[in-house]
């Protein structure tokens, strides 16, 4: 189950450096508060299978079910509830207000996630067989 996997691991710190450049150099509407979520779930996803031989479908939907669950965290205010207002990190990290549309845009993530998986699988199951 442990295991290290180089390549969700360098996609996982191409992912992260795209989000840094979102966060320093992005201040629109779409591609940081969209696009941006959107790449966490991917962020999330491939950092899981960096370490851990899950089925593609297990690591999805814990992924998921992680983001849905910080977001309704945020519903909560649970940054102010725990006193951390005034932390830069944990107001990014946990983030500070709720949206429906962050709740589509980790789901967005998660099914480009499966359909490149999909893919990739199959073109390894043609590969194979040759």
């Amino acid at each position: 189950m442990i295991t290290f996997n180089k390549n969700y691991f360098g996609f996982t710190i191409l992912i992260f450096s795209i989000e840094i450049l979102i966060a320093l150099y992005v201040a629109d509407r779409f591609i940081r508060p969209y696009l941006g979520d959107v790449l966490v779930a991917i962020l999330i996803y491939c950092f899981l299978k960096s370490f851990l031989k899950l089925p593609v479908l297990t690591v999805a939907i814990t992924v998921l079910a992680f983001s849905f669950t910080i977001e309704f965290l945020q519903f909560l205010n649970i940054v102010e509830k725990l006193g951390l207002e005034k932390s830069k990190i944990a107001r990014t990290v946990i983030g500070t207000s709720f949206s429906w549309i962050d709740l589509l845009t980790y789901t967005i993530g998660i099914a480009i996630v499966s359909i490149i998986e999909k893919y990739w699988h199959k073109k390894q199951m043609i590969e194979n067989s040759k």
